[in-house]
């Protein structure tokens, strides 16, 4: 049985003394923590973060890398430096990302490559938008992709990502995946981690992101394929984040 994971997305949200308190509070709580858990925070508060968490359960990492390893790229972040202010994870291909930056399958497949050379476990963002799942095209969708990362990895490093399946239509609307809906697109996606290889079947979490809130925490990570939840607005208050690490069996 795959471990649980919980990770909270802060997205651009935060300042020094408001996180001080939200990490705070996150660690207090984290005594009796059945899963695995971190933050993805603004690229300003990772040393905040460093400093905070040295040490502790709770680990840290950012929400974009460049796919440039250094050079004349201004305003871009590589992965060797978040490596440097000791994070564990970065998101990529967030759905944010892709509709605003015009990020393509492609550039996320090479992001996940530029993580995982880094030392970095990158979370890898799948997910259709309404008028694709109304379209039935919710499989097509995001099996291209998590196919794109795939080709660009070997054996090894495949089983080394994370997934997170956020359908777009339920990020930030209130709107949830049932259950059973959820627990189909990562039985695909699952099936098409194990296409891959075996490792990358039975070792990669497959996490959840649409609207993961306190009260239906347990019923989707009961699922059989969804292994915790890529958390968005409810990372952001101590109580519910912890709430939702408690969900985790």
């Amino acid at each position: 049985m795959r471990p649980k994971l919980v990770v909270g997305n802060w997205k651009m949200n935060g300042s020094r003394a408001a996180n001080a308190s939200l990490l705070a509070g996150i660690v207090a709580g984290l005594d009796n923590a059945n899963a695995t858990c971190a933050v993805c925070v603004p690229a300003p508060y990772l040393q905040q973060c460093a400093d905070t968490l040295a040490g502790g359960k709770l680990a840290w990492g950012a929400q974009d890398v460049s796919v440039h390893a250094s050079g004349a790229y201004t305003g871009e972040v590589a992965a060797s430096m978040l490596a440097d202010f000791g994070c564990s994870y970065v998101i990529v291909g967030h759905s944010e990302r892709r509709a605003y930056h015009g990020e393509t399958d492609q550039v996320v497949a090479q992001k996940t490559l530029a993580a995982l050379n880094a030392g970095l476990t990158p979370i890898v963002c799948v997910g259709e938008t309404l008028e694709q799942r109304e379209a039935g095209q919710t499989n097509v969708v995001v099996g291209r992709q998590l196919s794109a990362v795939l080709e660009l990895l070997d054996v090894d490093a495949a089983a080394r990502i994370v997934v997170a399946y956020e359908p777009v239509w339920a990020i930030g609307t209130g709107k949830t995946a049932t259950p059973a809906m959820a627990q189909e697109v990562h039985a695909q996606l699952r099936s098409q981690l194990r296409e891959r290889s075996a490792a990358a079947g039975e070792r990669v979490a497959i996490l959840y992101g649409g609207s993961m809130k306190p009260d239906n925490a347990a019923e989707l990570m009961g699922q059989g394929d969804i292994d915790g939840g890529l958390i968005g607005g409810a990372a952001l208050k101590a109580a519910d984040f912890l709430a939702i690490i408690g969900a985790a069996a």
